[in-house]
């Protein structure tokens, strides 16, 4: 579809790690900034405070809400400055989208498709969960606490929006999603091809799209920098809560497919969990003539 020129292609690498209430989400953003392609327009960095291995306050509901709110504004104040045509965003918890995709919503007259893909719906509010990173999408659509909801002057319709990946939902996630008519489709019907989701953009006629993919609809015995592959978290730890399916393969292949069709505007690559990476990370910093003993490295 379109191209455009480098420059009107804002990166952000935002490793905002709060919203999770998750640490290592800090130095997941980091290394995935490090592994991409480098940028060929302009690339900033919202500043978030490395974790101090402090707990996390909750705030009205929602656990580290004055921090996040704070990158929520930063991330909007640097995205004004550029008013950017496209914004690529690596995270970090799933809220790092919130900023980004509210603006090219409005920039594009309330007309932006959203491809969600993701093990979890996102839809939760403070009443149902205290991590924010779980209500990004609710905020988007115009649902839930106000100091996230401030950041989306146009809310996106319900009918540009549609799930890839998503696995069962809790009774309040699936009622959200009935009532707002949001469309789905799970691992099994995108396994080998991406016609549930081509038919959704010809449907709603969409000229560009942005798209949040967040690493945890990936299967995580295939894929281990996930949370649900901590090596350190005891058996049965998740049980009961939706984990992903979908190969890396399947997942390029839908993108693919979708940038074909439509003007990919958006892309955010979220909750990237690099256990091995990480722990090499630790050891080194308490090696002799490397690190300081004692000094974790995280």
């Amino acid at each position: 579809m379109t191209q455009s020129s480098p420059n009107s292609t804002l990166r952000l690498l935002m490793p905002q790690w709060q919203g999770g209430n998750n640490a290592p989400y800090h130095f997941g953003a980091q290394l995935l900034d490090w592994l991409a392609p480098p940028a060929t327009g302009p690339m900033e960095t919202i500043e978030v405070a490395v974790p101090d291995g402090q707990p996390l306050e909750m705030e009205d509901g929602i656990v580290g809400r004055r921090a996040l709110v704070a990158q929520l504004r930063a991330a909007e104040a640097c995205i004004a400055r550029h008013q950017p045509e496209r914004i690529a965003v690596l995270g970090g918890d799933c809220l790092v989208d919130l900023a980004p995709f509210a603006y090219l919503n409005e920039r594009y007259d309330g007309k932006l498709a959203v491809l969600w893909i993701d093990a979890h719906p996102d839809i939760m509010t403070p009443r149902d969960f205290p991590h924010a990173h779980a209500m990004v999408l609710g905020n988007l659509l115009g649902e839930g606490d106000t100091d996230f909801t401030s950041a989306v002057r146009r809310p996106l319709r319900p009918t540009h929006v549609m799930y890839a990946g998503l696995n069962e939902t809790l009774a309040v996630e699936t009622a959200m999603i009935a009532r707002l008519g949001l469309r789905h489709a799970g691992p099994a019907e995108l396994a080998s091809d991406s016609a549930p989701v081509l038919r959704w953009l010809k449907e709603i006629d969409a000229k560009r799209v942005a798209i949040h993919f967040d690493l945890d609809v990936l299967d995580a015995s295939r894929f281990r920098s996930l949370l649900f592959a901590n090596p350190e978290t005891p058996p049965n730890t998740f049980d009961g809560v939706a984990q992903g399916s979908m190969t890396i393969e399947q997942v390029t292949r839908l993108i693919g497919d979708v940038a074909a069709v439509t003007d990919v505007v958006g892309i955010g690559i979220t909750e990237h969990l690099p256990w091995d990476a990480l722990a090499m990370k630790s050891m080194l910093a308490r090696m002799p003539l490397l690190g300081t003993p004692g000094v974790s490295g995280n």
